[in-house]
Parts: C-alpha cells; sequence; structure tokens
C-alpha cells in the first residue's frame, strides 16, 4: 500500500518513519520516495495502524491511501 505523506521532506525523515514502521512490524519493508513524499509499505499492519504510526512518528496530517488503478479495480477504497 502507498500513502502520501506531506511532511516526509528528508533523509532524516525516511529513517524516521521506517524505523517506527518497522518498530510496529519488523517484517515491514518501506521504499520512500522524498521526490514525491511518498512511501510503499509490505506490511501485516491495516492502513489505519499504517497511518497511527505515521501520525505517533511526527507525521501528523493524515496522509492519503493512493493505489494504482489495478489494485483499486480489485479492492475497497479506504476512507480516512
Amino acid at each position: 500500500m502507498k500513502f502520501h505523506v506531506p511532511d516526509m521532506s528528508c533523509g532524516h525523515c525516511t529513517a524516521a518513519i521506517t524505523k517506527s514502521l518497522q518498530a510496529v512490524d519488523e517484517n515491514a519493508q518501506v521504499t520512500t520516495d522524498l521526490t514525491t513524499r511518498e512511501i510503499a509499505v509490505e506490511t501485516a499492519l491495516a492502513p489505519g495502524a499504517v497511518i497511527a504510526v505515521l501520525k505517533s512518528a511526527g507525521y501528523g496530517r493524515v496522509p492519503a491511501v493512493t493505489q494504482s488503478p489495478a489494485v483499486r479495480a480489485r479492492s475497497t477504497s479506504v476512507a480516512i
């Protein structure tokens, strides 16, 4: 799942996000893109739990869940 994190602006941010998510799910795989300010997360956590972790890490603006059109067609959208 992908999230837009508007307040993510540097390498410290990406490290903090990755560390926070892996503290809750040690098997989480996190890929960050500072240019688009998006993260891709492979985790057992539900989208709401990922958002809660991001908020507790200091990224208080609620990130939007983004999906590719193919995934969106197969799943129910998540209202946040």
